[in-house]
């Protein structure tokens, strides 16, 4: 018999190596889950980040989670790697700087527009009429909004504290020091939300109720409301910095009486 043969057959890996092996395992049995995360994500961006660069970043979030699981706390690792995989992805972003200083300018000359519109028209205004309100044409108002959807990823993307990453209260508020739930009972929030969202345009309340509560993909509700994808990013883009610019103004400016 060859002697290398021989070698081979009596060969037992080392506890080192079974780990190493184990990993590479789990890695490869939780790569879908990673590109998921990635294209879910992916669909937010400008078309000038890689795709393929955020399932890297994801894979390092999930061989962290790999390597970091406890299964004795009671939590499946897919759920738990979910976490760490957006994470690293988040952080991956947060260091290419891919949202400008002027696209974040744009989120708020647009919040400004919209409720400088709304008291003067004593209404939701129509996307034309904040486009005119911002001084600008409505194919430049367009572009607007799909510069700002990047704006939004991280609190339309990443949760860390709770169990939905579509939880549409999370990100109304500009961050946690406006949080409101901080302020009076979650409730009452919900209710004055709830108002807010019936009040405006019924494509936009479609759009928002198909992504937040149905869960569909831009792509999905683009396919059942016969809209392109950019479309749809740029109403629920609208929808979301009109909801803003009403709890800005109406939570935490005026008493909490009503809506």
């Amino acid at each position: 018999m060859d002697p290398m043969a021989s070698g081979l057959q009596h060969y037992r890996p080392s506890p080192g190596e079974e780990a190493s092996s184990e990993r590479e395992a789990l890695v490869l049995e939780h790569l879908p889950q990673v590109c998921l995360i990635a294209r879910r994500i992916h669909d937010r961006l400008p078309d000038s980040i890689s795709l393929d660069d955020l399932i890297s970043t994801g894979v390092i979030g999930l061989m962290s989670a790999i390597d970091n699981f406890d299964p004795s706390v009671g939590v499946h690792l897919n759920t738990y790697a979910e976490h760490r995989i957006r994470g690293a992805i988040i952080d991956g972003l947060r260091e290419l700087d891919w949202a400008p200083r002027q696209t974040r300018r744009r989120s708020k000359l647009i919040e400004g527009g919209i409720h400088r519109a709304k008291q003067r028209l004593e209404r939701e205004p129509a996307e034309e009429e904040i486009a005119a309100e911002l001084g600008i044409g409505i194919e430049e108002y367009q572009k607007w909004l799909a510069e700002v959807q990047s704006v939004e990823l991280e609190r339309l993307e990443f949760d860390p504290g709770g169990d939905s990453s579509r939880n549409l209260l999370r990100f109304i508020s500009s961050g946690e020091e406006a949080w409101p739930s901080y302020v009076v009972e979650r409730a009452e929030l919900v209710r004055i939300l709830a108002l807010a969202i019936e009040r405006m345009p019924k494509t936009e309340r479609t759009v928002l109720s198909l992504y937040y509560y149905e869960e569909l993909t831009l792509r999905e509700i683009g396919e059942v409301m016969k809209l392109h994808l950019s479309r749809v990013a740029q109403l629920r883009t609208q929808a979301i910095l009109r909801l803003r610019s009403h709890m800005e103004r109406v939570w935490l400016t005026q008493p909490r009486r009503r809506a």
